[in-house]
């Protein structure tokens, strides 16, 4: 039976029972699969679609839409893994699955380190991470306790050795380990990591033996891992300017002297705090930068600025600036720069002809919580694109909202 939940999107969350995986696994389920799956399945359709396939295939066909949905929407994040098409999930294990270029990147890193011991994902959900694992060594091991879960990674990944077993009661000796803790709960995203399953503090006191990898949201609180103990490094990973997870490496995996790292996918690039940090504070000159998200999320701002030659607007705030843009970094050539208001803001967008705004804010705090709105009261009718970067420079009495009227590089 499959059991209905609303989400935190409000929309109606189906969840498998063993029994559905037993029946989406077999020859009739996958034939039935494939029927489903020629099913538009859009808003406008679902009524009418959901009903004709509860005509063929009456209580079945809520776990057969749910599945062909599911695999609808994990072709974005995974369609760089081979099979995957075919593969079964839940809704929950998709949301917290790592895209496929995430996962490859932690799984070099992760096999280089473990110099040909095993690697042990002990929460292995429905597969992601021993798929991508698999394509670099063959000494991998996968368990977990949600038997639904573990259905899904057997049909999933076929020869690939998974067990039913709690991440807290190891299995396993002498092995690299790989934790993926559940941050989520009926839909809900879990913030604090004492509420991940497990939790991050007993996973670190039981395998403080051994060396592991532990994903984890990109908007972890540092302080609070540390205050558990973790003495390793934090890394903050972006892929398409996005900022997508954070991984916590033990210190026998992490860079010698590292704490922090950050990883920019789209530019293969690596920033830690072990390297130069001799940024300068100045004014603007002809370009702005906005640093990835993975850089000013990792507290690294001033040593991405020292590798690339540019220098910070206000020691407290994460724009930067120079007179050459680095190679294939996005920026904002300053075009005016004036004490902000709305007023003047308009004043100076109408003069540079400027249609369509893109807004960007740091430290302002009133701009910062709707840019939306100044964009709809600024009423531009103009016909060029341009961008503004609005911030605070200063601390206390003496500071002022800027505004640097601008054009993108792209």
């Amino acid at each position: 039976m499959v059991l209905q939940r609303d989400d935190h999107r409000g929309q109606t969350v189906l969840e498998f029972s063993p029994d559905d995986v037993g029946y989406l696994r077999s020859a009739g389920g996958v034939a039935a699969l494939a029927e489903a799956a020629g099913f538009a399945l859009t808003e406008a359709t679902r009524v009418a679609d959901v009903a004709e396939l509860r005509g063929r295939f009456g209580q079945r066909a809520p776990a057969l839409v749910e599945t062909v949905l599911l695999r609808r929407r994990a072709t974005a994040k995974l369609t760089e893994l081979p099979e995957t098409a075919q593969w079964l999930f839940t809704d929950e294990a998709l949301q917290q699955a790592s895209a496929a270029p995430v996962a490859r990147h932690r799984a070099r890193r992760l096999v280089a380190a473990a110099s040909g011991a095993a690697v042990h994902d002990v929460t292995c959900s429905i597969g992601t991470e021993l798929a991508v694992l698999s394509e670099l060594t063959d000494r991998i091991l996968g368990s977990d306790l949600d038997p639904v879960r573990l259905a899904m990674a057997r049909h999933n990944l076929p020869g690939t050795a998974v067990l039913r077993a709690d991440a807290l009661a190891p299995v396993s000796r002498g092995t690299v380990v790989l934790a993926d803790p559940g941050r989520r709960s009926g839909g809900r995203r879990r913030f604090d990591p004492a509420d991940y399953q497990p939790a991050l503090d007993r996973l670190f006191e039981v395998y403080s033996d051994r060396d592991f990898a532990v994903k984890a949201a990109p908007g972890i609180d540092f302080d609070k891992i540390e205050m558990l103990g973790f003495r390793g490094e934090i890394e903050i990973v972006s892929w398409r300017a996005s900022v997508r997870e954070a991984c916590l490496w033990s210190p026998g995996l992490a860079g010698p002297g590292v704490r922090r790292r950050a990883t920019i996918l789209d530019r293969d690039e690596q920033i830690t705090d072990a390297d130069p940090d001799d940024c300068e504070v100045r004014p603007a000159g002809r370009w702005i930068v906005d640093p990835d998200g993975a850089v000013v999320r990792a507290g690294l701002v001033r040593h991405y600025g020292a590798r690339h030659g540019l220098w910070q607007l206000d020691p407290d705030i994460a724009y930067l600036s120079g007179d050459e843009l680095p190679d294939g970094v996005r920026g904002f050539e300053v075009l005016e720069t004036l004490a902000y208001s709305e007023k003047r803001l308009r004043q100076a967008l109408t003069a540079h002809d400027c249609g369509a705004l893109e807004i960007l804010v740091r430290g302002v705090r009133d701009v910062q919580a709707d840019p939306d709105g100044l964009r709809r009261r600024l009423r531009l009718r103009g016909s060029v694109p341009l961008s503004v970067v609005i911030t605070r420079i200063g601390t206390g009495p003496a500071a002022r909202a800027i505004a640097f009227v601008c054009r993108p590089s792209r």
